[in-house]
């Protein structure tokens, strides 16, 4: 008998949607294990960045990509032995990755390194084609969005907060700028998939976004369509 593999749980959506944030207490209730996908294309970025590398130099990117020195240690990410967490948070590696995650080959060389995160208890993945094409078997797939104005409001609040200076008619600019590449892009655009809940989190609090997403995934266990129940 076939063991069956660990459940995931995919939370696919626009930039500051809050997935992130959704996700990764979705897997701490759970007890499972999160995956960022952003962060992977975020150190792919700065890694090009850093190598001088444009975004039309697919095959060298791609190369960087295969072979990735990078660590997940807790809340910090680590890139060749330095913490490079806040430098992943910049709106010159955002506006890079979304530029390089339009490339076959980056996104070919990415993918089983997505895929290998998938371990039990189970996962939480987050990005904008998990439950797609990373995990299309993936027992709850969520598309979680919010409005233009509400993404950069909240993108706007997490930089001031930092102490980063910001330009909130400039965020809502590359917001919408990001969502349309992400979703004209021909290879995995950003769209839900055909069996994903869409949740729209405008005038939801994170609690009650992470509250219905549980929710979701126990009715999806009780209706026993995968996974095991926690």
């Amino acid at each position: 008998m076939t063991e069956r593999p660990a459940p995931v749980i995919t939370i696919d959506g626009p930039s500051a949607s809050g997935k992130g944030t959704v996700a990764s207490r979705v897997a701490a209730a759970l007890g499972f294990h999160y995956l960022e996908s952003g962060a992977l294309y975020r150190l792919v970025a700065l890694a090009s960045l850093r190598a001088g590398l444009g975004p039309e130099q697919e095959k060298e990117i791609a190369a960087f990509a295969s072979r990735l020195p990078a660590e997940f240690l807790g809340d910090k990410i680590i890139l060749s032995g330095q913490d490079v967490t806040e430098d992943l948070r910049s709106e010159e590696c955002g506006i890079r990755a979304s530029e390089i995650a339009r490339l076959p080959a980056v996104r070919a060389a990415l993918l089983e390194r997505q895929r290998a995160f998938r371990r039990p208890p189970g996962l939480v993945a987050d990005g904008r084609d998990m439950g797609t094409v990373v995990f299309p078997d993936a027992v709850l797939k969520i598309f979680l969005t919010a409005s233009a104005a509400v993404r950069a409001e909240r993108r706007y609040k997490q930089l001031i907060d930092k102490g980063i200076h910001a330009n909130l008619a400039a965020l809502s600019r590359d917001l919408q700028e990001r969502d349309a590449r992400d979703a004209a892009r021909s290879v995995a655009p950003l769209v839900p998939a055909p069996d994903a809940v869409l949740l729209d989190s405008s005038a939801m609090s994170v609690e009650e976004v992470v509250n219905r997403v549980l929710e979701l995934y126990r009715r999806r266990i009780g209706e026993g369509t995968g996974g095991a129940a926690c």
